[in-house]
């Protein structure tokens, strides 16, 4: 298991649904966005060049729903790394009484950029993740 990358998110008001909470598509776009940030803010140029993250496959639950203003405290890590993909878990929490609002695993797939096929994970990058 590798170290958590964490950032915080201020719920606005184009991040709600018809019920004033959080939309569920926002919090898909919110385990996208912190993948990538984790991956480019993590891996050094020369590991990110020539490769892609693909999703697979993502598991998602919702525990409880967060409303306008509320504060996030989005945590994710990489939990296994096998062959040519990787399991990522994300986790979102209320900043005032850390109840888990979402918890995820997304399965990634690592691609050549240009043949667009799966390509093994090299140990370089999964040092790099711990």
């Amino acid at each position: 298991m590798s170290e958590a990358y964490e950032k915080t998110i201020v719920v606005q008001e184009d991040d709600l649904d018809e019920l004033n909470h959080v939309n569920n598509v926002r919090y898909v776009q919110w385990i996208q966005d912190i993948s990538k940030e984790h991956w480019i803010t993590t891996a050094p140029q020369p590991l990110r060049e020539g490769v892609i993250w693909v999703v697979m496959h993502h598991d998602i639950a919702y525990k409880n729903s967060a409303q306008l203003g509320d504060v996030i405290n989005v945590s994710t890590f990489i939990e296994k790394s096998r062959g040519a993909t990787s399991v990522r878990i994300v986790e979102m929490h209320d900043a005032a009484t850390d109840t888990l609002l979402v918890r995820s695993s997304t399965k990634w797939c690592l691609f050549n950029e240009k043949s667009l096929k799966p390509i093994r994970i090299s140990e370089e990058i999964k040092q790099v993740f711990g």
